[in-house]
């Protein structure tokens, strides 16, 4: 039975809930609904726009209503009198099929069908930088491998425990926190759940640590390549896939080398298969792609992956093996939808398993020593797409991303991406002046 969310506004005395939904960017969009409407608004959806925000609709459309789901209800830890809901939108009386949220619901669906239930964890990076956005927020974070710095990570422990806390108290299970490999970036951990909790508790949580910064005085930026001599923004995905009931790891296989079924090779299959289109979902910016194929930043290295590969527990390949049983999906960056990052993963993985795709062997290679073009030829391996242009291009030709995720969706994140790169095309940069003003 569904949650009622007007008695539990009055058994936890809140005033008010923001019905909230993610747009084709990520951008969370929300109404600040007062309690006393909320029964209503269960039942019938709070009423928006949908030309104001990033999906395919223009203003003639009619009113589209965003129907909470009370199963992901958050109250505030820092503003106990909101409570936050996650909505799937609605129109005309039919579910908006080109909505993130419900992209990956569809999908959901398909694996409930086979029998099958996707577990995810993410690790969503993040810096704290200035109010401005011009440079890290602490002048003494400055060392070259910065990675676990003790004394940079306790200087912002206001900060960083105030998350934690958060995340405790919402019942998430965080297991840690750290500073990460660039001057002023971190990262925290929470467990894995179903890929629908982890994709609300995703939003929500870039939302959390966003308010919290800013409580103390800084800005949060998930952007996946801010600064350009550092490391960037990655958000890994580490998945597995369970039986209906969720108490069986169908990934899990004490016999192979790897601790991996035969099940888990085929799913693994269809996302390097999918690798190159998957980028428009996993890398969906501009700045995505100075990630991406980076070469080594102050620490050394990037730490993201330059081609589509997979190896076992060995963080230069696109995907690792880190344990029985899982996968660490490395190529997504903090600017990944939540929604869109769950669903790829999902439908190319569910295209391995139906049509048995070979992953291939894994490497035992050091990739970032194989950028050259002979060295992946020789490797047989192919690279990812340099840019947003390309990862569009190679998602609208996918007939399986097509097949998996239906035309209409596709079609609608295509042409609202497109709007953003040729937007990008038109800007002049500095660095078009100062080597090509004298032609």
């Amino acid at each position: 039975m569904a949650v009622d969310l007007a008695k539990v506004a009055k058994e936890r005395k809140i005033k008010y809930f923001l019905v909230s939904f993610v747009d084709m960017f990520g951008n969370l969009r929300a109404k600040l609904v007062p309690s006393r409407a909320i029964g209503g608004m269960q039942k019938e959806g709070a009423g928006f726009a949908g030309f104001a925000a990033w999906l395919d609709m223009t203003p003639a459309d009619p009113d589209m209503f965003g129907v909470p789901d009370p199963d992901s209800f958050i109250q505030l830890p820092w503003k106990k009198d909101v409570a936050w809901v996650a909505a799937d939108l609605w129109m005309g009386g039919k579910e908006v099929e080109a909505s993130p949220r419900i992209m990956l619901k569809r999908q959901i669906e398909k694996a409930a069908k086979k029998g099958y239930r996707l577990k995810t964890g993410v690790e969503a990076e993040y810096f704290l930088i200035s109010a401005d956005g011009s440079e890290i927020s602490d002048p003494f974070d400055t060392q070259e491998k910065p990675c676990y710095d003790q004394q940079a990570l306790m200087r912002r422990y206001d900060v960083v425990s105030e998350i934690c806390d958060a995340m405790n108290e919402l019942g998430w299970g965080p297991y840690q926190n750290d500073h990460e490999d660039a001057n002023g970036q971190f990262e925290m951990n929470w467990d894995y759940d179903d890929c629908l909790v982890t994709a609300d508790r995703h939003a929500f949580f870039k939302f959390m640590v966003k308010s919290i910064a800013e409580k103390h005085g800084l800005r949060a930026t998930f952007m996946p390549k801010p600064f350009p001599n550092l490391t960037g923004n990655g958000c890994h995905a580490h998945a597995s896939l369970w039986d209906k009931a969720g108490r069986k790891n169908l990934f899990d296989d004490k016999k192979d080398e790897m601790g991996l079924s035969k099940l888990a090779y085929n799913f693994l299959g269809g996302v390097l298969n999918s690798a190159g289109p998957l980028c428009a979902f996993f890398n969906p910016t501009v700045n995505s792609y100075k990630r991406i194929n980076a070469p080594a930043t102050l620490s050394g290295a990037s730490w993201s992956p330059n081609s589509i590969t997979y190896g076992g527990n060995n963080r230069t390949h696109m995907v690792r093996i880190p344990d029985p049983g899982r996968f660490e999906f490395r190529l997504m960056d903090g600017s990944a939808n939540p929604y869109l990052l769950q669903a790829g993963v999902l439908a190319a993985g569910l295209d391995g398993m139906r049509n048995k795709r070979d992953p291939g062997k894994r490497l035992d290679v050091n990739m970032y020593k194989h950028r050259r073009a002979s060295e992946l030829r020789r490797l047989r391996v192919q690279k990812l797409p340099l840019n947003m242009l390309d990862a569009l291009r190679l998602l609208d030709k996918s007939k399986i991303l097509r097949e998996e995720m239906g035309d209409e969706p596709i079609d609608s994140y295509i042409k609202l991406r497109m709007e953003d790169w040729y937007s990008y095309s038109t800007h002049l940069t500095d660095w078009e002046r100062e080597h090509t003003l004298d032609c």
